[in-house]
């Protein structure tokens, strides 16, 4: 797999790339292999789900090549990804398959100065290493060795660069040597691999202390997030950078950073301008934990991140995600009060075992973090000896070494805590503290919102479960099969309905509708049509008609809401049938030798507009072993795609399916539907002999 990577990266001309993986029955991928960048540039993205505003979500989703030329169409189409790396380079997503199965995806990186558009030779190149890779997934997924996600992606080695014959470095040695000012090199992970004595003088250090080192760890006065953020900008755009920064108490020095596949060539300079400048305070050069740069990115990620999270454990889940890889935590507990007891909301890292007794535990003084849900004063442990002074019946069993408890404050009052535990012993400065208070205030909003959007989404999907048949009538020599998919935008509610209605042993109506909208409104005014057409197909009414009733019902009531309808009279004796269409989508009809055709029902205005509206009607033979597929629009529309080759592609799926069995016949259309940015209502009928 490690070989295949690098070959699909090697021949696209690509600097880097990133294969995630799609565990089976998971709707996440997970990033297994990393090449060309460091590891910890990925971290925000070691888990996306497929619903995620990500050019690989898109990518697999849609089975479909993503291509991004550069910064501006990043921050133009994926707005979350482009704050955390803000910088120009070009990025090709796309999926993995082996047959017809989604396996994963590849991401490739290529430098800022990249032509608009991909080459032939490079689409090739990329089409050839998706197949490749696919296959590889497939086979060792068949061979019960699939390749699963660890707790951290692995990283391939950046390839060796020439080496030198022993004459040949001395002479380079002395060429640099030679050069004004000091050199050094750095590798993919940013650490120190060579530095000059000029260097090492400049900078004000041992050169056995810089290397192996991150310079913005072993000098404190550079971990300023300008810094880090050029190192980032070189590693990824592979264009050279530089930025001046003041060496304690009053040297200027100016870094040039050239970079390449193998890591970044550095120049060192002073600048000439000491004299009167201010310093800055020196950084602690205990000071542990993430770059400042990186912390900085992160709280910009995560509060993008957590603008698109609707419910709570939506929140808990992107939370995780983003705050582990960026702070080098390894557990996340979310906490709330309720009642006056503890309430765990959600984890990551944690054995469900260890947390489950103190869920729904009565909250008091012994119990770590109650303070900080009563005070919203966050609270921060290096050593469980530190803990336990703090809270003293507290037994050490989680495995962890330190932890920070953070208040999750909204509207100035705390609605929670935030644990996070680390694995390994961890200081606290001031500056982390600081940060990680801020990460969790953004939290704590989100929360808020989520748990306001999930009350409501409660109760809207009590109203639209009432409104819409829990069972469907059994009707002597009909077949039926039906589906209902929430809108995966706004409350996750619409007006789609439909309905089955037995007027007598050999005849029955059915019914489908789409209100406007995805509220309450509409699941409301749902309702009212669903019983306005029961109404008036039971007293016998003709399709027309019950279309023309439940017209003059809407237009009465005006809600303000248009809805559309189409009506079937189904005569089982005769194997006929009869619609009526206000606006609708026209219904599919398979016949028994697996001709599908759409059927030209005459167009009638929508419900609720005008009062004495007529609606044509269409007769129709109706014979044994022939299907009638009835639905809304969101089974066939989306943004981009053309209405007409959206209806013929859902036509040839019905031609395709197997007629005896509706139920798989109805997965296979509901599975093959756009995004569900609209709900979608599906009704299939067949008549026996």
């Amino acid at each position: 797999m490690d070989a295949a990577m690098a070959a699909a990266v090697r021949e696209a001309g690509a600097f880097g790339g990133m294969l995630y993986v799609l565990p089976p029955d998971d709707d996440a991928l997970w990033l297994a292999i990393v090449t060309g960048v460091p590891p910890e540039f990925t971290a925000p993205w070691r888990r996306v789900t497929l619903s995620d505003p990500m050019p690989v979500a898109d990518a697999v989703r849609e089975r479909r090549l993503v291509w991004i030329d550069g910064q501006q169409e990043m921050a133009r189409r994926y707005p979350r990804p482009a704050l955390v790396l803000p910088y120009d380079f070009a990025l090709a997503a796309a999926p993995l398959v082996s047959g017809t199965a989604l396996q994963g995806g590849l991401v490739l990186l290529w430098p800022g100065a990249h032509s608009p558009q991909l080459s032939p030779r490079e689409r090739a190149a990329v089409e050839k290493g998706c197949r490749n890779l696919g296959d590889l997934l497939g086979q060792t997924a068949e061979h019960g060795d699939p390749l699963l996600p660890s707790g951290r992606p692995r990283a391939l080695p950046s390839p060796a660069g020439r080496v030198p014959s022993p004459t040949e470095a001395a002479a380079v040695t002395a060429f640099v040597d030679r050069l004004p000012g000091g050199s050094c090199a750095l590798d993919t992970e940013g650490r120190i691999v060579f530095i000059t004595p000029a260097a090492a003088e400049l900078v004000g250090a041992d050169q056995a202390d810089l290397v192996g080192a991150l310079p913005w760890e072993v000098l404190p006065w550079m971990d300023v997030p300008q810094v880090e953020d050029r190192y980032r900008a070189a590693m990824v755009s592979r264009r050279p950078q530089a930025f001046t920064v003041l060496r304690p108490p009053d040297t200027w020095l100016s870094f040039e950073l050239y970079p390449d596949n193998s890591g970044i060539s550095v120049r060192i300079t002073g600048t000439g301008l000491s004299e009167g400048a201010p310093a800055p305070p020196s950084a602690s050069a205990s000071a542990a934990g993430p770059g400042r740069a990186l912390l900085l990115y992160h709280l910009m990620h995560l509060a993008a991140t957590l603008t698109e999270a609707v419910g709570v454990q939506d929140v808990i889940e992107q939370s995780a995600d983003q705050l582990l890889p960026a702070l080098g935590a390894q557990g996340m507990v979310v906490m709330t009060a309720e009642g006056g007891r503890l309430r765990i909301l959600g984890h990551r890292g944690y054995q469900d075992g260890v947390l489950g007794r103190f869920d729904t535990i009565a909250l008091s003084s012994d119990i770590p973090g109650s303070k900080v849900l009563s005070t919203g004063v966050p609270d921060f442990f290096s050593t469980f000896a530190e803990l336990r002074r703090a809270y003293p019946s507290t037994v050490h069993e989680d495995g962890m070494a330190s932890w920070a408890i953070l208040p999750l404050i909204a509207s100035g009052r705390p609605i929670g805590s935030l644990l996070l535990a680390y694995s390994r012993p961890h200081t606290f400065p001031p500056g982390e503290r600081a940060v990680l208070t801020s990460l969790a205030g953004l939290v704590g909003q989100a929360l808020d919102r989520a748990r306001l959007y999930d009350a409501k989404h409660h109760l809207v999907h009590r109203l639209q479960s009432a409104l819409l048949p829990h069972t469907l009538p059994r009707v002597p020599g009909l077949r039926v099969a039906a589906r209902y998919l929430p809108a995966a935008r706004g409350l996750g509610i619409g007006g789609d309905f439909y309905d089955l209605i037995r007027l007598d042993e050999r005849t029955a109506g059915a019914a489908i509708g789409d209100v406007q909208g995805h509220n309450v409104d509409a699941a409301a005014l749902m309702g009212q049509v669903r019983t306005a057409v029961h109404a008036h197909a039971t007293v016998g009414a003709s399709p027309d008609d019950v279309l023309a009733g439940t017209n003059r019902l809407l237009t009465d009531l005006d809600p303000g809401l248009f809805t559309s309808c189409l009506y079937v009279h189904l005569d089982l004796a005769t194997h006929r049938a009869c619609l009526a269409t206000a606006g609708h989508p026209p219904p599919l009809l398979r016949h028994a030798d697996g001709r599908t055709e759409l059927l030209p029902v005459p167009p009638g205005l929508l419900l609720g507009i005008e009062q004495h509206t007529r609606y044509p009607v269409l007769e129709i033979p109706l014979p044994p072993g022939c299907v009638l597929a009835l639905y809304t629009d969101g089974l066939v529309e989306a943004p981009g795609t053309d209405l007409d080759d959206a209806t013929t592609a859902l036509a040839g799926l019905v031609e395709d399916a197997d007629p005896t069995d509706l139920g798989a016949m109805a997965d296979l259309l509901i599975r093959h539907a756009p995004a569900p940015g609209d709900d979608i209502a599906l009704l299939l009928l067949s008549p026996g002999g």
